[in-house]
């Protein structure tokens, strides 16, 4: 399945390279032995705290070492979140293009103004208030009949 122009460029070699160690990272990362490394080197700075009489330079070993951490792990999640966001994209599109009956001019819909969204999320809400009120008058919202449940029967 191709994707389309719209939503983004195709991607380069160099940007494939990164988006496999950004995937690799994060995967690492969010691991339970990631974890516990952590929470070790956490604990080792805290035992570390009366050798250097709790110093300036002993915290700021700490706030250094997590502030860089932290501000690399941005963008690891970020360009995970961005493919994986993609990919949801993506799935919804190819849901709606396979749906009869759906409105395919909703597969570009991310790429509307804020003005534009919000008409279209108008329309719905409309749709949506008149669906609630045909349940509450005992119809149906579906254009086919509720499905009825089976009464449990007792587990012996």
């Amino acid at each position: 399945m191709k994707k389309k122009a719209s939503r983004s460029r195709p991607r380069r070699q160099t940007t494939g390279r990164f988006d496999r160690f950004a995937r690799q990272s994060a995967r690492w990362t969010g691991s339970s032995c990631a974890f516990f490394i952590a929470v070790l080197v956490v604990a080792i700075w805290i035992v570390t705290g009366p050798l250097f009489h709790f110093s300036d330079t002993w915290q700021l070993v700490i706030n250094t070492g997590t502030t860089i951490v932290t501000f690399l792990m941005v963008f690891l999640i970020q360009s995970t979140q961005n493919r994986d966001s993609e990919a949801v994209h993506l799935k919804l599109d190819e849901l709606l293009r396979a749906t009869d009956g759906a409105h395919t001019a909703l597969l570009d819909i991310e790429e509307l103004s804020e003005e534009q969204l919000d008409e279209i999320k108008r329309c719905y809400t409309s749709l949506a208030r008149k669906a609630i009120a045909e349940v509450r008058n005992g119809k149906s919202d579906l254009g086919t009949p509720d499905v009825k449940r089976r009464p449990e029967t007792p587990k012996r």
